[in-house]
């Protein structure tokens, strides 16, 4: 898929923009704070009906505006304009959100996932190392509910039984809560079925994917790194455990103690190494940056298999810091040739990136016969953005 033209509205620091863009690379520059990233954020939101940063739609619209639009036209191909589709979105405060399809509204947002699959490259990625579980397991949730549309309502179904469960939980006496009624036995039995059920079925779903994405992940680690380190990706579950709902109810009597669920896929985790060890641990800056980028970009070429045989969109943004000169060059290698397509990329440094872009083109341009690499270059100031 590619976005030819984008028009922002009222959309965080950005007062209006209209922007046609390449077809191959498109390159924001600009100080920090300038819009940037909000430009690909706008990007993000039309394929996920959300903001990357923000969960609250109204803190996206610009201060002291009253509504923010945002408008996607979208090709199937550079070759192929015939295949079109206009994603619009348009907020107002206090009022709900409207996604249009070629100016038809969705009836849930959820249909439109998948429709224009993305992998986003951040700063705030390391989280997936240094952060929680929540983190990991939310990546698998994005990259799964992009391609497989059951997937979402297996999730909302389990986390309402979970929710339910819990609240059960809570209503056991105990010292904080002594007047506390009993819980109804049967109904907590009904939601740790539902909970088994369809915790099995999310299992089913995310080990399939970590088993396919993780010999893609090691040999883009090592493309980047030239074969300087050996990573590994682990899924843990406690459905490995043996059946989920014999694990869920084995331990009951804790989760009475503690008020919730103890046990079940909400607990699942992504074990990251490095070279053998947990990357947590071990990792510099460069590899823990390398190893978040390599992941994400296998990702990419999961989606670009799987999702409707789509091609995604990459945002790189703000990558390039506290990685060296050769991890760089190799990044854009990868993401220049082929096997990727449309590409958004955030710097800082305008010289940087026209060095980078230069030198790939003219790579380009030797090893393949194309003139040239088709970029664009946008400078962004203040929430202005001009070519």
């Amino acid at each position: 898929m590619i976005l030819r033209r984008l028009s922002i509205l009222n959309y965080k620091n950005i007062r209006e923009a209209s922007l046609e863009l390449s077809p191959k690379v498109n390159c924001f520059i600009g100080p920090n704070g300038a819009g940037k990233t909000n430009v690909l954020d706008a990007v993000y939101y039309l394929s996920f009906c959300r903001s990357a940063s923000n969960p609250v739609d109204s803190q996206v619209i610009r201060h002291d505006e009253l509504f923010c639009m945002l408008e996607g036209q979208y090709v199937g191909s550079e070759h192929d304009v015939t295949d079109e589709e206009l994603i619009t979105c348009g907020m107002k405060r206090g009022v709900k959100k409207h996604f249009k399809r070629n100016k038809k509204e969705y009836k849930r947002l959820s249909e439109h996932i998948g429709l224009i699959p993305l992998v986003l490259v951040s700063p705030s990625d390391t989280l997936l190392i240094e952060g929680g579980s929540e983190e990991r397991r939310r990546l698998m949730d994005i990259v799964i509910s992009q391609y497989d549309r059951s997937y979402i309502d297996h999730l909302n179904r389990y986390n309402t039984a979970l929710a339910q469960r819990n609240t059960l939980l809570k209503m056991e006496p105990s010292a904080a809560n002594p007047s506390a009624e009993p819980y109804d036995l049967q109904l907590m039995q009904i939601w740790e079925e539902q909970m088994a059920e369809e915790g099995e079925q999310l299992y089913q779903r995310r080990q399939a994917f970590v088993e396919e994405l993780t010999p893609v992940f090691q040999e883009y680690y090592q493309q980047i790194s030239q074969q300087r380190e050996q990573v590994g990706l682990h899924y843990v579950s406690h459905c490995q455990r043996g059946p989920l709902l014999d694990v869920i109810q084995r331990d009951r009597a804790k989760d009475r103690a503690v008020g919730y669920s103890l046990h079940g896929v909400h607990r699942d985790d992504l074990e990251f190494t490095l070279d053998g060890r947990l990357m947590k641990r071990e990792g510099s800056q460069g590899q823990n940056k390398t190893y978040v980028i390599a992941l994400k970009l296998a990702q990419f070429g999961f989606l670009k298999r799987t999702a409707s045989q789509t091609t995604p969109l990459l945002l790189l943004d703000d990558i390039f810091d506290k990685l060296d000169a050769s991890r760089v060059e190799q990044i854009v290698r990868l993401v220049s040739g082929d096997s990727f397509g449309q590409i958004f990329i955030t710097d800082t440094n305008r010289d940087h990136l026209d060095q980078i872009l230069r030198h790939e083109s003219q790579s380009v341009a030797e090893h393949s016969g194309t003139p040239t690499l088709d970029y664009r270059i946008f400078h962004v100031d203040n929430g202005e953005i001009h070519v």
